[in-house]
């Protein structure tokens, strides 16, 4: 850090598998990349390329070449994994990672229905290949998923080999743990935690107020997932105790 502060709560420390900020790049440029890469790197753990740009990216080798010169590991979206799969190209989408030098890859069903023991036989595949992230929950707003389902779900794929499963917000966070208004369906969130440990669960949090209730309720080390570039800093702040929603959270109040 720039200056010497009392009172900071400890981050983990790079690389990290605890305390992680996923980063959602929905069409950065080469440059935007480098730019963003040198203010926002000890903050960012890893980038996520949104749903299918990465098939629409130009220079997209240059672009990942950016991020590999930081270490920051990065994974195509889930919908890219989907469209590979509904077209009968799953081997394909294994081809694909392996010739950019994508180790990290995303399990999802957001978009199509995929029989779930089907699902976890494609993680137990995938982890052969590389970091294997599982996403659990529906983009369809209307698609309710019940918290013991949940908590089944992540249990399983977990078992079946996945690193971290992430829990469903889409973009703008307003499905999956959200509702339409972007409030936390609180009861569904509590729940899983009580079965799932919090550190192997990424929380799609586009949200600040998202952001600050994972905060809050897990801690300043919590997983958060889908963050737009411009707020990683902004979030880093938050999870310190260094921006109004969090200012007095961390503080000793004998000391303060």
């Amino acid at each position: 850090m720039n200056f010497n502060l009392t009172q900071i709560p400890e981050r983990n420390k790079k690389p990290r598998n605890h305390g992680i900020t996923m980063v959602m790049d929905k069409g950065l440029s080469v440059e935007e990349a480098k730019n963003f890469m040198s203010i926002a790197e000890p903050h960012v753990d890893i980038v996520k390329l949104g749903f299918g740009t990465s098939f629409v990216t130009p220079n997209l080798r240059a672009k990942l070449d950016v991020y590999a010169s930081y270490d920051i590991p990065v994974y195509f979206g889930g919908t890219l994994f989907e469209a590979f799969l509904i077209r009968n190209q799953f081997e394909d989408y294994i081809s694909v990672c392996k010739e950019y030098g994508v180790t990290y890859m995303e399990v999802s069903d957001g978009s199509i229905e995929i029989p779930h023991a089907e699902k976890c036989g494609y993680i137990e595949k995938l982890t052969k290949h590389g970091t294997v992230l599982s996403e659990v929950g529906s983009k369809d707003a209307a698609h309710i998923i019940p918290p013991y389902k949940w908590i089944e779900l992540m249990r399983a794929e977990l078992e079946a080999g996945s690193t971290y499963v992430i829990a469903e917000a889409r973009e703008a966070g307003n499905v999956g743990i959200y509702r339409g208004s972007g409030e936390v369906r609180e009861g569904l969130v509590q729940e899983i935690l009580t079965q799932i440990p919090e550190e192997k669960i990424i929380w799609e949090a586009p949200q600040k107020a998202q952001q600050l209730y994972f905060i809050e309720l897990v801690g300043h080390n919590v997983n958060l997932g889908n963050i737009a570039p411009s707020e990683v800093i902004p979030l880093e702040t938050m999870r310190l105790g260094l921006r109004g929603d969090t200012f007095h959270m961390f503080l000793d109040k004998q000391k303060a």
